[in-house]
């Protein structure tokens, strides 16, 4: 033998599953696909096979001991893969639960061979094959007979020209016990985890003979299309980084919006860059971002504002409402509170596809961690990593706020680590001066460029953000006992 076997895959219609499978399904694979009540097993198989079958490729769905087929058809008519159209002619639904009860495996062998020489379908599946198993505990006879026919089922199928599925509750270590998994191509783990009130559904490829499969678990959300898969993944380095970049090559800067503050930024912020804005509540993160999506739109740009507790109806923002109806910005908003981070990434990068946005604005972290689930939640400075990453390597200029009470006499920028996971940071604080509450604004870091090193006062106007052109006149601002500056000699 000298030719090499090439394999073709079939498209799932699953977003995100082809990535996780490698490009897709092998072509005459036999697989499992395993999970427990409730984890979508049912839906993904029907999702597969409505977006695969026509009349050129057939498909036969058995049902056993699980749902009678109408009710089946049911619930599946309210996804909106689901075409009635395809039902009689291009897939057809076959109850074996009467054959079953009868006890005799062989006859339910004969049964299923008997349907696919009639059909002559390119997919099957066996819906629920657990119920099967659940027939033999009754005696060793019973397992015995089982065995034969869980040979004999795989053998078959697996020597049919036919893409097969079963589909079963079996736990992690049940299946990989099963006599079944030595004839298996392949196998999907469905499930939820359960966690402070939150779920969160995960799929794993456990096994996928002849691809290069993603391995590990990856979210999923059931919606009224079906199941969407979020690949754990990052993005491709950019193509500065993958090139090492250009060491003479001037980056260029964009403005925030506030012209003082471009001055502190030497020039204003490097396109590309993501800056973390950190501040107690009142401080101003909020205007800062909304300047600086401002300024996008008069340059023309488009932009995307990501929102969480505050929600676009309760900022009392009229310029930025203004954006928004003016289509120059478009807002990400949530009201789960079990969000996970690949969902957001998708959120974001389809605002940013349908807009070609150049900026982004992300407020805050602080709520971000209140709206994602309990484990993305235990690991924020991994979820922050993931986003901001993704972000960079579309190129998109950044601006993340977080929320940080002000203790005047300690210097600290994010919680959980997050601050050197951005290029700059932009401080502000407040500081007791002459009976009154002074707000001030500082640049604290700059990837690869020089920056002001000023504590300078501003103050919220209704034109904005003003800030002073000088430091401030004060030693000992953030030890909280600020005094005048002594002249110098």
């Amino acid at each position: 033998m000298t030719d090499k076997v090439t394999l073709g895959t079939l498209s799932t219609g699953v977003p995100g599953l082809d990535t996780l499978l490698g490009g897709g399904l092998s072509e005459f694979s036999f697989n499992l696909i395993a999970g427990a009540p409730g984890s979508g097993k049912t839906t993904l198989a029907h999702q597969m096979m409505f977006t695969l079958a026509n009349p050129s490729r057939r498909a036969l769905f058995f049902t056993v001991l699980g749902e009678p087929p109408l009710k089946m058809l049911r619930y599946q008519q309210q996804y909106s893969f689901f075409d009635l159209d395809k039902v009689g002619e291009s897939i057809r639904y076959v109850n074996l639960a009467e054959d079953l009860r009868a006890g005799d495996f062989s006859m339910v062998l004969e049964r299923i061979m008997k349907e696919v020489e009639a059909f002559s379908p390119s997919l099957v599946f066996v819906d629920s094959f657990r119920s099967v198993a659940q027939t033999a505990k009754s005696g060793a006879e019973g397992v015995a007979d089982l065995q034969h026919f869980i040979q004999e089922l795989g053998t078959r199928m697996t020597s049919w020209q036919a893409t097969t599925f079963l589909i079963g509750e079996y736990a992690h270590a049940d299946a990989e016990a099963n006599p079944i998994m030595t004839v298996a191509d392949g196998m999907l783990a469905l499930g939820q985890t359960h966690e402070q009130n939150s779920v969160v559904r995960k799929i794993r490829v456990v096994k996928m003979r002849g691809q290069a499969h993603m391995a590990g678990s990856h979210t999923f959300r059931i919606t009224q299309d079906g199941l969407r898969v979020y690949p754990r993944l990052l993005p491709p380095l950019a193509a500065d980084h993958a090139n090492a970049g250009d060491a003479d090559g001037e980056v260029r800067r964009i403005s925030t919006g506030v012209p003082d503050l471009d001055a502190m930024l030497h020039g204003g912020l490097p396109q590309g860059h993501s800056v973390l804005v950190v501040g107690p509540s009142g401080s101003g993160k909020t205007i800062l971002g909304t300047r600086f999506l401002q300024e996008g739109e008069r340059n023309g740009e488009k932009g995307v504002a990501v929102f969480f507790e505050k929600g676009t109806s309760r900022l009392r923002n009229a310029a930025l409402a203004k954006m928004v109806k003016a289509g120059t910005v478009v807002t990400v908003e949530s009201r789960s509170l079990d969000l996970t981070v690949e969902e957001l990434l998708d959120y974001l990068n389809h605002a940013i596809d349908s807009t070609q946005a150049t900026r982004v604005v992300i407020d805050s972290l602080s709520e971000f961690g209140l709206y994602v689930a309990p484990e993305f939640r235990q690991d924020l400075r991994s979820a922050v990593f993931r986003i901001l990453s993704s972000l960079a390597q579309r190129g998109v200029t950044v601006l993340v706020t977080i929320g940080m009470d002000d203790r005047f006499t300690e210097l600290r920028f994010s919680e959980a680590e997050i601050s050197f996971l951005t290029d700059a940071i932009v401080a502000m604080r407040y500081a007791e001066t002459r009976g009154r509450l002074a707000k001030l604004i500082s640049v604290v870091k700059v990837r690869g460029s020089g920056h002001s090193t000023d504590l300078r006062e501003y103050r919220i106007t209704d034109a904005g953000i003003e800030i002073e052109s000088g430091p401030m006149q004060f030693d000992g601002l953030l030890s909280g006992h600020p005094s005048p500056q002594q002249p110098i000699g």
